[in-house]
């Protein structure tokens, strides 16, 4: 079955880094849009970012623009994403989806909590 597993919250200063990862199994990886997204309390899901399977394009949401970066290996079915210059703004759960390819319908992970203190 499919199973998207992330990792690597936790707590981090403002300004400070974290990287989230995401493991996959259970489908092509090499195949499906994989994206990022995340829910702060009490407010709607909110994408963040997406790396495409054919050549690894990327696309950010402009609040997360030019701090955060999404990556993938294929070797390893993980996608990461590399948060630098965290904001008290960034702070929510963050889930890894998965979608296309050959999967039917959009999977996602059970969420990693970021939180962003001093």
């Amino acid at each position: 079955q499919v199973q998207l597993v992330e990792s690597g919250g936790g707590l981090v200063q403002p300004g400070g880094s974290l990287r989230l990862s995401c493991a996959a199994s259970g489908f092509t990886f090499v195949s499906a849009v994989m994206s990022w997204y995340r829910q702060a309390p009490g407010k709607e899901r909110e994408w963040v970012a997406l790396i495409t399977p054919s050549y690894g394009l990327t696309n950010y949401a402009n609040s997360v623009k030019g701090r955060f970066t999404i990556s993938k290996d294929n070797a390893k079915n993980t996608v990461y994403l590399q948060m630098d210059s965290l904001k008290p703004e960034d702070t929510a759960v963050y889930y890894c989806q998965a979608r296309g390819g050959d999967l039917r319908i959009d999977y996602w992970g059970q969420g990693t909590q970021v939180t962003v203190s001093s």
